[in-house]
């Protein structure tokens, strides 16, 4: 470690200075240090070395460079220093911080001076900022060699995931005008529990045992909502209802379901590679499931022509699985189910797809994320059947929106409609019994 080092080049004349100067000085510094560890340190090993002698080892050629270009800084600015090029040798650099912080959801990139995070239902600009362009491909590059993929001019969009599950997705050049774009979607490592769930307001105690007895008595249920509004976090609660005995199947593209239960095989689709060749979709993976012996089949999200197969599952058998799909509404998922058939391209009529819709699914929750942030399940929906070539759905439970609060917060509250389902014989059946007064509980939500 004591060869000499190449000083920084000068400012150039006329260079600006202030804020800007000086982020790009730090830049500097930080890509000098990581250039110098290069030439010390074989950096494949090195994600096998202890965390300590790589930290040493940098904090040696921190304050070595710091000598030689005799720049002031404090012991504090030295340290931050040496952890954010630990982050960019060990992890994925600037973005380490962010995915540290747990209370952090998403993390999207629209170029390497804008990352923006959303917490607690709201996005906001963070400090985080990247060298330049190339320096945000090559934390993307990194992110997609740990799970085999690649990113380039040839495939320049890709899906991948990181070590703790979370999902990415990213885009470069010639796609991206503004160079590369990238989002995180944080995968939480805490599953959310039911007591959780009604302590923050996103169901009742009495629509949550409703559910329950539903899970538990195989009615299959489609989860509806919008980007972000908290369906696979749903489903996750919705899946502790199933019982320990029940052979599950999961299905995704991006693996996010963290099922409880023991007797769990997860699926996760495979995208073709540049030749356009050995790509696995939900479609084949959901024909393999269907050999497999399931109790139930848990799809992640419903997205084309799977539909059709995982539709034929829940009326040949498998009963009580669950997918989730993104709608606004109940109808609009259904209508969104029969576009989704129609691409498998089999000329079934439309009379025929919204038949088997109604027969099999019971039950649809409409989950949504309010102006506050906060997520609700906004309404609890029984399939009735056909009605006028469509299928017919009727609300059990809603939440009924009064208001905003000074503070910004959405009141309201969760009610029963009135609605006696009919999934109530099926419960009955399966020798499964509901709270009295179940229908009789009107929740405030006055925050």
């Amino acid at each position: 470690m004591g060869s000499n080092f190449r000083p920084l080049p000068p400012r150039p004349a006329g260079a600006p200075s202030g804020p800007v100067r000086t982020a790009d000085r730090y830049f500097e510094l930080k890509s000098e240090i990581h250039k110098k560890l290069i030439g010390v340190l074989n950096l494949e090993k090195v994600s096998s070395l202890p965390k300590d002698r790589v930290r040493a080892e940098i904090g040696r050629v921190v304050e070595r460079l710091i000598e030689d270009e005799r720049i002031p800084m404090t012991t504090a600015e030295q340290n931050k220093m040496v952890e954010e090029v630990l982050d960019e040798v060990l992890g994925l650099g600037p973005l380490e911080p962010l995915l540290k912080e747990p209370s952090i959801s998403d993390i999207l990139v629209n170029g390497y001076n804008k990352v923006y995070i959303e917490r607690g239902g709201k996005l906001s600009l963070s400090p985080v900022r990247f060298k330049d362009n190339a320096h945000l491909l090559h934390i993307i590059e990194k992110i997609v060699s740990q799970v085999g993929r690649r990113v380039d001019e040839a495939q320049p969009i890709v899906d991948a995931r990181l070590l703790d599950g979370s999902r990415v997705n990213a885009i470069i050049s010639p796609l991206a005008l503004d160079g590369p774009a990238l989002s995180i979607r944080r995968f939480g490592r805490h599953v959310i529990t039911s007591d959780e769930m009604i302590a923050n307001k996103t169901i009742t105690n009495m629509m949550l045992r409703f559910l329950a007895v539903c899970v538990q008595s195989k009615t299959t249920i489609l989860i509806s909502g919008g980007t972000g509004s908290g369906k696979t976090t749903t489903l996750n609660a919705m899946s502790r209802f199933i019982p320990e005995d029940e052979r599950i199947i999961t299905i995704e593209d991006t693996a996010e379901l963290q099922l409880q239960q023991r007797h769990v095989v997860k699926f996760e689709t495979r995208p073709p590679n540049v030749n356009r060749e050995g790509g696995v979709n939900q479609r084949q993976l959901l024909r393999t499931a269907l050999r497999m012996r399931p109790d139930r089949i848990i799809v992640g999200e419903c997205r084309g022509a799977e539909a059709l197969d995982m539709l034929q599952a829940m009326n040949t058998g498998v009963e009580g699985s669950m997918t989730t799909i993104h709608a606004n509404t109940p109808r609009d998922a259904f209508s969104r189910l029969e576009a989704m058939i129609l691409m498998a391209d089999l000329e079934i009529p439309n009379r025929v797809i919204v038949q088997q819709l109604a027969s099999a699914i019971k039950i649809v929750l409409q989950v949504s994320r309010m102006q506050d942030g906060s997520r609700k399940i906004v309404s609890i929906s029984e399939v009735t059947g056909v009605e006028e070539d469509r299928v017919g759905t009727r609300d059990v439970f809603f939440f009924e929106r009064t208001g905003v609060s000074d503070a910004g917060k959405v009141q309201g509250r969760f009610r029963w409609t009135g609605y006696e389902p009919k999934i109530l014989d099926r419960i009955r059946v399966a020798g499964l019994t509901l709270p009295q007064g179940i229908f009789d509980e009107v929740v405030e939500v006055n925050l």
